[in-house]
């Protein structure tokens, strides 16, 4: 049994995922962050909510962090009194930046963390067992790592580098006010694709790595792709449009995961600057009003990805 009075505190970053070409295996981790401080009571399953969610995501046992946490400790031999749990959420839901992924990531460090240290998984072992609760690995990697990670599934299991982005990418977002689920997003794609189409995609993800990383001068032809987001335009019409009307002006524009968020990857403080501008007047120029409920903002790079410390009766007993 896990004894009452341990506190653990997660903070895990938002992430964009796919960055155009990089379909289920490209992800980038940015400067929003959601918090979670996790206490281990005599009884009792609770959940405070603030920002994000609030008032409607559930505050019970049923709250996701609360309930994965407690089946993972379960899988692994171990039960749990009680859990209080306060949740500064900034990452919006159903945006396609990355919130369920910040979740799951949450939840698997913060139960890992309750275990005594000698039981504690390897960084292998947190980035399966998250990418298994997410199903795929592209928005995990880049929140545990932070900075840009390229995934995979090798035979049943999760794989991850992480490489650190040049410092000149500074990605700037177009969040709508209205979410959209990436079982529909994802539900819009075909089962298969020519070949042609395949490989021309596989080229540009392979730009794109060395534009993100080596010259961000290559960022917009890196970000060209065929393979998905075209497909999911009767999901977000907007959001395509506005990635077209960016692209247009030279802009390294995509759909930030299944979207509907737009993201611009922009070359240098001054690019991130005229790339916010530029998607506020392109909102504002064919939505009017309706543009002006789109949050525009530079979300910087996040280097440092998720943190975790743990506390047993107020000291601390891991880093």
């Amino acid at each position: 049994m896990v004894p009452a009075g341990i506190t653990v505190s997660v903070s895990v970053p938002a992430t964009s995922a796919n960055l155009g070409p990089g379909f289920d295996s490209l992800g980038l981790a940015l400067d929003l962050r959601d918090d979670v401080v996790l206490t281990t009571v005599p009884e009792g399953f609770s959940a405070v909510v603030n920002g994000e969610g609030a008032g409607v995501v559930a505050t019970d046992a049923s709250h996701l962090v609360i309930a994965t946490v407690r089946e993972l400790l379960r899988q692994r031999g171990w039960e749990v009194p009680g859990i209080e749990l306060v949740a500064s959420n900034r990452i919006p839901h159903g945006r396609g930046l990355g919130s369920s992924a910040a979740a799951h990531v949450s939840a698997v460090l913060a139960a890992d963390a309750l275990l005594p240290e000698d039981e504690r998984a390897t960084a292998d072992e947190l980035l399966d067992a998250a990418s298994a609760l997410e199903g795929h690995p592209d928005n995990v990697a880049p929140a545990l790592s932070g900075g840009l990670s390229v995934s995979w599934d090798d035979d049943g299991r999760y794989r991850s580098v992480a490489m650190d982005p040049h410092s000149g990418v500074v990605p700037v977002v177009a969040i709508p006010e209205q979410p959209l689920s990436t079982r529909t997003a994802r539900g819009l794609l075909p089962d298969q694709v020519p070949h042609q189409v395949a490989a021309a995609n596989a080229g540009r993800a392979a730009l794109l790595v060395h534009g993100l990383t080596r010259d961000p001068a290559w960022l917009l032809p890196g970000t060209r792709d065929w393979l998905h987001q075209d497909y999911r335009e009767p999901a977000m019409p907007a959001s395509i449009a506005l990635v077209r009307a960016l692209r247009d002006q030279g802009l390294a524009a995509v759909v930030s995961g299944a979207g509907p968020t737009v993201m611009v990857l922009a070359a240098g403080v001054a690019g991130a600057e005229a790339a916010r501008r530029a998607m506020q007047t392109e909102l504002i120029s064919v939505h009017g009003e309706a543009g002006q409920s789109w949050r525009v903002s530079i979300l910087p790079v996040d280097a440092l990805g998720a943190k975790v410390e743990s506390h047993r009766a107020g000291q601390p007993v891991s880093g």
